[in-house]
């Protein structure tokens, strides 16, 4: 539902540009895309949190949410219904 929405913040943030276009729910994110650091996580949770009105806890985060587009847009649609 919110699958668009996560690509374009995924392409603002990594600068990603034509290549966040063939990005589908199962891309894995963590260890296939370089630009994905430790720095860009803290800046994709702020602009997620931006975008969609909601806060991210340190606690609700880990590895798994950043594993795929798709495990991160459930995270987005589990915060939006929560």
């Amino acid at each position: 539902m919110y699958l668009q929405e996560v690509k374009n913040i995924l392409a603002d943030v990594l600068s990603l540009g034509a290549a966040a276009d063939a990005l589908t729910p199962q891309s894995a994110l963590l260890g296939a895309i370089p630009e994905l650091d430790s720095m860009a996580v803290v800046q994709l949770i702020a602009a997620m949190e931006e975008q969609f009105g909601f806060s991210v806890d340190d606690d609700e985060i880990d590895a798994a949410t950043f594993a795929s587009v798709g495990s991160l847009t459930a995270f987005v649609e589990r915060k939006l219904t929560a």
